[in-house]
């Protein structure tokens, strides 16, 4: 059972309505009310920013009440700058993960439930904070708990598999089996039997009888992957289990009640293949009552440091061991095609943990078709440190030698930090967000620096 999680937001209106539609992405039944008339104990948490002298006497007040307080700053990870001992402190950009994980420890710790925040759903959730990620979210939201067959499309690696899988994990049908099979993978001759099952002696090699993924998937979701390479006899027999839901075993004239949810995927254009006689028309129709389109990788590069978290998390649990990238090599990674889209990415962390096991990775020690950009410095603050292949590399714009006078090296630093951020800008015509590209550095880091320097943008 859902149990509503109350969230109290105190932040202008547009961070407040930024969170609010995370939050509603997220399915959190939450309330909303004036915070000057809201009774503190009728709340669970606190979402603030940019309080004012009247919002901040209400925090403290609520912080002496034991509430919650999540705080929204300029730099999520700078909590020692924060004002209030808050419980979390988020980047207030609000990125979808960062949301759904500081609510999944809020109910955690509040032994509040929520259906949408378990770990099988933090597993199989399209990660992401674009607009077509979140309205992909939505849209999936909406659809899981219906009947209807759905379409998915989107290029090989995009993820198609995992929405499908969030599709069935949202829905009714999540405690019964979720059975994949790829239609392009398997040969002619053996696709019916794979399907539908068959039984002993129904054809040469049929030693004993079998069930099929249709038996497999009873009453819970057949994902059916890459549809369109299906043979043209084959969609004829798909067609017909979807119309009458029933179906025979190869071999047998018994029919069996199909009680299975079916979801489609495929990277080929089927209505440029149904004009080629290459795919039916009325299984497509018949499949596209609901269509969802899994955008490309090269399309939501804000996507990138996302996917990059989740994905270094699955190799750590899988005892690869830990990967952490410096803001460069980040930013140049933001800037890569993905032809291969997400298989891409995984496959070349995974080559990257191999390669520089427990260590962070520089844009140095990138592949060279993934670097973007040059590093002229690292940034020694977030989770960034010198890799190895940087180590004896003078920095740009100071000698090696030490001056024998002696020198105030803080002052030094600040200076030359202070030069090399108003060369980007200038650069840039002040654009701040390609400045930091240029830095290798997070945009909200580089805003921080430029406000503490007190550099004239």
């Amino acid at each position: 059972m859902h149990s509503e999680l109350k969230l109290l937001i105190m932040a202008p209106e547009e961070i407040a309505q930024r969170v609010q539609a995370v939050l509603t992405a997220l399915g959190e039944s939450t309330v909303s009310a004036d915070w000057r008339s809201a009774k503190l104990s009728e709340w669970h948490a606190v979402f603030c920013a940019d309080l004012s002298s009247e919002q901040r006497d209400c925090l403290a007040l609520a912080a002496s009440s034991s509430l919650q307080i999540v705080e929204m700053t300029d730099n999520g990870i700078d909590v020692a700058d924060a004002e209030y001992d808050a419980h979390f402190v988020l980047d207030r950009r609000c990125y979808y993960l960062d949301v759904l994980e500081t609510l999944y420890r809020l109910r955690s710790r509040l032994s509040v439930s929520g259906a949408l925040l378990s770990d099988a759903v933090l597993g199989d959730e399209v990660v992401g904070s674009s607009p077509a990620i979140c309205e992909l979210r939505r849209l999936t939201r909406q659809v899981a708990d219906k009947t209807v067959t759905v379409l998915i499309t989107g290029p090989s690696g995009a993820g198609k598999e995992l929405v499908a899988r969030s599709l069935h994990n949202q829905s009714r049908r999540h405690n019964a089996p979720f059975v994949p099979i790829n239609c392009g993978a398997i040969p002619r001759e053996l696709l019916e039997s794979e399907l539908f099952g068959h039984e002993r002696g129904a054809f040469t090699g049929a030693i004993s009888s079998r069930a099929g993924r249709f038996e497999l998937a009873e009453g819970g979701t057949l994902f059916l992957d890459e549809i369109g390479d299906m043979p043209l006899d084959m969609q004829v027999k798909i067609l017909r289990v979807l119309q009458e839901r029933q179906f025979q075993r190869v071999g047998s004239e018994k029919t069996r009640a199909a009680d299975v949810r079916i979801v489609a995927a495929t990277h080929r254009d089927l209505e440029a293949m149904i004009a080629a006689g290459e795919f039916r028309e009325d299984l497509f129709y018949r499949l596209n009552v609901f269509p969802l389109q899994v955008p490309p990788l090269a399309a939501r590069p804000e996507d990138v440091p996302h996917l990059v978290r989740v994905l270094c998390k699955q190799l750590a649990a899988d005892g690869l061991g830990e990967l952490r990238l410096a803001p460069s090599a980040l930013a140049s990674l933001c800037q890569h095609h993905w032809s291969g889209n997400i298989r891409e990415l995984a496959n070349l962390l995974e080559r990257l943990v191999i390669m520089f096991p427990d260590s962070v990775v520089g844009l140095a020690d990138l592949p060279e078709n993934y670097r973007y950009g040059e590093e002229s410095w690292r940034d020694t603050g977030d989770d960034a440190a010198p890799s190895s292949a940087a180590v004896t590399e003078p920095v740009v714009g100071l000698g090696r030698e030490l001056p024998p006078e002696g020198m105030d090296m803080k002052a030094q630093l600040l200076a030359l930090e202070k030069t090399w951020i108003e060369q980007a800008l200038a650069a840039h015509g002040g654009v701040v967000s390609k400045a930091a590209q240029h830095l290798g550095l997070r945009r909200t880091t580089l805003i921080e620096k430029i406000r503490k320097l007190a550099i004239q943008t």
